[in-house]
C-alpha cells in the first residue's frame, strides 16, 4: 500500500512537516506545529543568481577547496557525501539537500563510507520495506485485543438477551434430546459402543432448533445494527474506546453500512443447523485481522469498506477534523 499524499512530519527534521507527493517530498518546511494549508505548496520561485565572492580565508587546505565539484555556496554535502562510519542507519546531516539520504535514495544504494553490514531503515519513501502504519482520518488503527475484547463484551450481552428471550425454546429442545444422550451415557459406562436401539429424537427438536437460531440472529441484528448505523460502536466497542469508521469519510455508518458489515458475521448463525459450518465461517471472520495489512480489517469491514479504529480520550463518536489532524506522523 502506497502512503497517500498529505502533510507529514519530516523524519529528517522531527520539528517541521513538509508535504509528501505520493512519490517523494514536495515544497519546503514548515513548523510541526503549524496548520498546513489544504493541497500541496505552491511553487517556489526559482533561486536568484549569486554572485561569486572571494573565498574567505581558511586554516586548513580541506576547507578552502572541499571534496571536487563542491562549492562553499552549496549547502548540504558534497556531491556522492554519506553517512561515515559510526552513524547508526538512517543517519541524515541537518544541512543536507532535500531529497538526500535515505528518503531519496533509490533501492539497493548503498552511501559511500557505509560501515559494514548498513541497511536503509524499513519503511522510508524510496526504500524497499513495509511502510509506516496508516493512520485513517488522522487516528490510531485499533489493536486485535481490544477488537476482541470488544467483541466478547457483546456477545456476552447478547447470550444475556437469549437467555431471557429464547431460554424456553432451549429448554424444550434439550428435553427432546435428554433421552438419547441419557442411553448413550448409559451404554458407554457399560463398555457398550454398539447404537442399536436409541431413542430418536422427534421432529420437533428439528424445528425447536431452527426457532432457536432465527431469534438468536434477530436478537443480534437488534443489538448491533441500530447502535452501528449512528455511532459506529456497540456497548463493548465504547468500553474499549474503538469505533468503526467508514474508509471514505470520517461520518456515521448509516444503516446500509452497519447492516452489509453485520450481516457477514451474523447471518452465518443460521448455518449453525448445518453440521455447525456458520460458526466455522464467523471463526474464519473473526480471526482474519490477524492477517490482513496495512489496515487490519476483518471481512466484515472489506465488505462495508470500514475499518475501526481507536477513540481519543476527548472525543466519543465526535468526526474528527482532517485539516488539523494529519493522517499519520510520518509518511
Amino acid at each position: 500500500m502506497s502512503v497517500q499524499p498529505g502533510w507529514y512530519v519530516d523524519p529528517a527534521d522531527t520539528e517541521t512537516r513538509r508535504y509528501w507527493d505520493g512519490e517523494g517530498w514536495l515544497g519546503a518546511p514548515i513548523p510541526v506545529d503549524a496548520t498546513p494549508p489544504d493541497g500541496p505548496p505552491p511553487p517556489e520561485p526559482p533561486p536568484a543568481p549569486v554572485t561569486p565572492a572571494a573565498p574567505a580565508a581558511s586554516t586548513t587546505p580541506e576547507s578552502a577547496t572541499g571534496a571536487p565539484g563542491w562549492s562553499p555556496q552549496q549547502q548540504g554535502p558534497p556531491p556522492g557525501y554519506g553517512p561515515q562510519p559510526g552513524h547508526g542507519p538512517g543517519w541524515v546531516p541537518q544541512a543536507g539537500p532535500p531529497g538526500w539520504g535515505p528518503q531519496g535514495g533509490p533501492p539497493g544504494w548503498t552511501p559511500p563510507g557505509a560501515p559494514p553490514g548498513w541497511a536503509p531503515p524499513a519503511g522510508h519513501p524510496g526504500w524497499p520495506g513495509r511502510p509506516p502504519e496508516p493512520r485513517p482520518h488522522g487516528l490510531r488503527l485499533a489493536g486485535y485485543g481490544r477488537r476482541l475484547v470488544a467483541r466478547l463484551i457483546d456477545f456476552g450481552l447478547v447470550f444475556a438477551l437469549n437467555v431471557v428471550v429464547n431460554g424456553w425454546f432451549v429448554w424444550r429442545w434439550a428435553q427432546e434430546w435428554a433421552p438419547y444422550w441419557q442411553e448413550v451415557f448409559r451404554r458407554a459406562s457399560r463398555g457398550d459402543t454398539s447404537a442399536d436401539g436409541l431413542p430418536i429424537p422427534s421432529e420437533q427438536a428439528n424445528s425447536l432448533l431452527v426457532a432457536i437460531l432465527l431469534i438468536a440472529t434477530a436478537l443480534w441484528l437488534a443489538y448491533e445494527v441500530p447502535t452501528m448505523a449512528s455511532g459506529g460502536q456497540t456497548v463493548g466497542k465504547r468500553v474499549m474506546r474503538i469505533r468503526a469508521v467508514p474508509m471514505a469519510a470520517d461520518q456515521p455508518l448509516g444503516v446500509r453500512r452497519a447492516l452489509s458489515r453485520w450481516s457477514t458475521l451474523g447471518l452465518p448463525t443460521l448455518l449453525w443447523y448445518c453440521a455447525g459450518l456458520g460458526l466455522v465461517l464467523q471463526l474464519v471472520d473473526a480471526l482474519s485481522p490477524l492477517f490482513d495489512h496495512p489496515l487490519r480489517q476483518a471481512l466484515h469491514d472489506k465488505r462495508a469498506q470500514t475499518v475501526v479504529v481507536e477513540v481519543p480520550p476527548h472525543t466519543d463518536t465526535a468526526p474528527s477534523n482532517d485539516r488539523n489532524q494529519p493522517p499519520g506522523d510520518t509518511p
